[in-house]
Parts: C-alpha cells; structure tokens; sequence
C-alpha cells in the first residue's frame, strides 16, 4: 500500500516534458548515433528538404553541399540550393520546432514526412558545440535576410537572434552549421555515397558536394524536367483497419456515413455505396458518421474486403520512372546491362497507395568492387532519397534476399551486380524516426520481390545470351584454325588452288557460326515467364 508521502512526492515529481527534451535524450532515434551516421543525417536531412522546396516551387534544384575540418570530429557544414526561400515570420518555426512544418498533416508524397528533421539538425548541433545554426533566406521578391537560430528545448520553440536585412542575394536558403561528435569518411555510408545515390534517384537535380580536402565533385543534371508535383490523396479502402476507419468517421463533418464514405476515400463510387447496403443490410449508413460504433466499423472493414476494387490512382503518387532510372543508371553506373521494371499502384495496411519500381545493373561500375573481385549490392531508396543505414531491419533488404537467384543464374556474392529499388507513397512506412529502413509489410515485400523478380529475368536472358555467343565465338575460333591445313591437304587431293579452298572453308564456318544471325535468334528468346506461359498454353490447346 501507497503510503501518504509517497503519493504527494509522485505529485511533485510527475512533469510534463516537450518533444525536444525528449529528442535531446534520445537523439539516437532521429539517427544521430554513430559518428559517420551522424554526418550524414546533417546533410541527408537539408538536401531533402532542399529537394522538396525546389520542386513545390516548380525549380530545377541545384543544391551545394561543402564540409570543412573544425576540430576533432568537428565539421562545418554549409549546404546551399536555389529554391524559394524561407519568409522571416516562418524560419524560426521551419528550422528549429520539432514536429512544426507543411508535410505532417498533409496526404502528400514527399521525402520528409514527420517535420522532425531540419529542427533535429538544429538540437543536434545545439547540443554538441553549443552553438545555433545560420541561415541565409533569398525570398522570391528580391528579399533576403539572415539570422542565428537556437531551439529552447524546455517549451520546443525556435529561438532568433541577429537578424539583419540583405540585399543582391540570390533566391534560395543557405543553411551554415558547426556540429561535433560527427566523422567524415569515403566508405559506402558516406556524405558522398549519400550524394551520389540522391543524385541517382533525382536526375533532374544538380548536385555539387565539396569534401572536407577541397575537392569537389559534380553531379551533373540528366535530366531537364521537373517531376510532377503529386495531389493529395485520398485513402484507399483495401488495408484500412478499424481504428483507421473510425478515426476518420468520427472527425468527419459529413450528415451521413455514406456520404463521408464516398467523399473521403478513393474509388469508392455510389455503386460501392450501394453494394456495402446489400453486405451490410443491418447497418444504417444513412446516420451521421460521429454515430459509427467499433462493433460497425469491424462489420464495414470486412465487406470491404469482399468487394472488388479499382486500383489506386496514380496521379497522387509520383515514381522516378522508367526512362529516368535508365538514364541515370546509365550517366552514373554505365552498366553493360540494365533492366527496369514498375509495378502498377497497391495498397498497404492504413489504406496507403504505393509503387514500387525496381532495376537491375550489370558489369561496369554496378555492384561492389572488393580486393577479391565483385560482389552485388542493393541500392534502396524511399521517395527518392537513399537509405543508407540499417539495411538488416529493411523491407526492401528482405525482399531481395528472400529470392532466390540461382534459379535466374545471378550469384550476388561474385557478380558487379546493383539491385535498384524505391518506394514511392504519400506515407512511407518507416520503421524507426530516423527513416533509414522501410517497415517490413507484407504487401511491400511481396512486390518488391515481384518487381525485382522480373528484372532478374532480363539479366538472366542476357547472361545466358552473352554465354551463347562467347560459346559461338570460341567455337568459331577454334575451327577457323585449321581452316589453313584442311585447305592445303584438300589442294593436294584436288588440284585446286590452296587460297581458294580456304576463302571456300572460311564462308562455310562463317556462315554456320554468324554471330549477328546468333544475336538475331537469342533476341527472340527474351521473353518474359508469362510470355512462355502463355505460348505453351496455346500450343497445348492446339494440340
């Protein structure tokens, strides 16, 4: 039993604490954990909301990113693009209140989600070096300003100091920061490995990252249009769960649950509203959506899964595609052969549309080089921003391991072999805050294996060709040899003249060994599984 004075010191001691304190103990979760992780998150987290700016505003990003040595795991970081600015009555709250910003509560597709990151950059360097960040905001209008910006981590508000009005500054947000407890390297989890894979999924930006030695490295633009900017979306009514429907009915304004159903969830036509009535004759779906109990919102949830349903639609959801992932694979990687596929949009549990698009690169600067030789890697992406750490705890990292490639003659131990896969929806299913690892959903893995499954079949179909023509040639080689002898020996049988005899011999092999007319037959060989389906089934039915 409690006694009295315990109670009241339970009393005196329960506080009410703010996000960013939480944060402040728990930074690890942003992914401020290791030294490397760490750096990288900093400039992960501006280029994307660099990237996003640019393409609301409908400009072409070009985004600089430049690190100098400050000390001891001590670095600078100065990161720079082109977009529209932040207004001054705005930045404090864009760049240093958690949980603040214009994506949250939108039904968007976006690279940042939560309106954590920019403001975790700021406690992150707050609290390593004591010192706020700097901006430099060029608005549309000709205006600019600078300023220092802090965060009070006790009431999570943006705390601005020094502000001084500019002129002739160029539109666009410079952001300047000292963070420590960070380290720079060129490993495969690096700033510039970072750079380099954003700039594999964004061909339309232009990157230019300056090292902590000066050098400078480019990331050219491929590509000269602005992605489409995605609409809001509404949910799907395949992966909804009760909660989630019950949380929408209550919050609605509409008079009637058939209404609130047809007005606030995709593909749900007045057709759909009257098959629900025949599923579900006991429920009145003429009464307000406030009125909806759980034991309904169960009923309604199972009908709809008994219903057939249009697919999402895709003008909520923006893909790379297929053209930009092949140009960029081909500017960046320049394999010797690539395969990219699309899936058409599903749906995830919440009722969250998403596509997934998957490529596979072989030979030239695809997979890992090691001492040894090769070895493939997975590139994974959500959005279009890379995911560089926590690969184990991965959809897209268990969905390619899950396959079995033998059965496509890929060894991904041995082979300069990349696997390309991003996600794109309007919620990513992250598995932690930092969102360096997409939550295993069963639906998610089933078709990224379905994806990357199909682009396995075109670089079987192409090893399996190439070893058919290297079998032709060495086959043709190997006769033309004795191309000479044979003609001399049947010159002295014959009478005939050794040169001609051989000219004979060499259009005989040529044309028995023709590598074009090789080439020409393997192409009628790449097809998919489903094309030698159905052709075996036609000839069985002929049969």
């Amino acid at each position: 039993m409690i006694s009295m004075d315990s109670s009241e010191n339970i009393v005196k001691e329960f506080k009410e604490h703010s996000i960013s304190e939480f944060f402040k103990k728990n930074r690890q979760m942003l992914g401020y954990s290791s030294m490397i992780k760490s750096l990288v998150t900093v400039v992960h987290e501006y280029v994307t909301n660099s990237l996003d700016a640019c393409e609301d505003a409908e400009i072409l990003p070009n985004i600089s990113v430049k690190l100098n040595r400050a000390g001891d795991n001590k670095y600078i970081v100065i990161i720079s693009d082109n977009g529209p600015g932040i207004p001054k009555q705005i930045i404090g709250k864009a760049l240093a209140m958690i949980l603040a910003g214009t994506k949250f509560h939108r039904n968007v597709q976006q690279r940042g989600q939560q309106g954590i990151g920019a403001a975790g950059c700021t406690l992150f360097a707050q609290t390593t070096t004591g010192k706020p960040i700097r901006a430099i905001s060029g608005l549309e209008n000709g205006r600019a300003f600078s300023c220092s910006i802090g965060i009070d981590t006790m009431h999570n508000k943006p705390i601005i100091n020094d502000i001084i009005d500019l002129k002739d500054i160029p539109r666009g947000l410079t952001i300047e920061g000292e963070f420590a407890m960070v380290k720079y390297d060129t490993s495969d989890h690096s700033v510039l490995e970072y750079l380099k894979r954003t700039a594999l999924s964004n061909p339309h930006a232009q990157i230019v990252f300056i090292d902590p030695d000066g050098k400078e490295f480019s990331f050219l633009r491929s590509v000269d249009k602005i992605p489409e900017k995605p609409k809001a979306a509404k949910l799907h009514p395949l992966g909804l769960s009760v909660n989630d429907l019950l949380e929408e009915a209550h919050s609605s304004k509409e008079d009637m649950i058939s209404t609130f159903l047809s007005n606030n969830f995709s593909r749900f036509s007045q057709g759909k509203v009257n098959e629900l009535k025949e599923l579900l004759p006991n429920i009145n779906i003429s009464k307000k959506p406030k009125e909806l109990q759980w034991n309904e919102s169960e009923m309604i949830v199972d009908a709809f899964k008994k219903m057939k349903w249009i697919s999402p639609e895709t003008a909520h959801i923006i893909p790379i595609g297929h053209a930009q992932i092949e140009l960029t694979l081909k500017n960046i990687l320049n394999p010797e052969f690539m395969h990219v596929i699309e899936r058409k949009p599903k749906v995830f549990k919440g009722g969250f549309p998403f596509i997934v698009e998957a490529a596979i690169a072989y030979g030239g600067n695809a997979g890992k080089q090691l001492e040894e030789g090769y070895t493939g890697n997975i590139l994974r992406f959500a959005n279009r921003v890379p995911l560089l750490f926590d690969s184990g705890n991965c959809a897209i990292t268990e969905a390619v391991r899950s396959i079995q490639w033998k059965r496509y003659n890929i060894d991904m131990d041995v082979q300069p072999v990349s696997v390309f896969v991003n996600i794109s929806s309007v919620h990513i299913p992250y598995s932690g805050v930092g969102k360096e690892s997409v939550s295993q959903e069963e639906e998610i893995i089933e078709e990224i294996k379905l994806a990357v499954m199909d682009a396995a079949r075109g670089l079987q179909h192409f090893i399996h060709n190439k070893e058919k023509l290297s079998m032709y040639a060495n086959k043709y080689k190997t006769i033309m040899r004795y191309t000479g002898q044979l003609s001399k020996d049947l010159a002295s049988l014959t009478g005939k003249k050794p040169d001609e005899i051989r000219s004979t011999l060499e259009k005989i092999v040529a044309k028995h060994y023709s590598l074009e007319s090789n080439v020409n037959d393997n192409k009628t060989q790449n097809a998919t599984e489903e094309d030698i389906e159905r052709e075996t089934d036609f000839k069985e039915s002929a049969d």
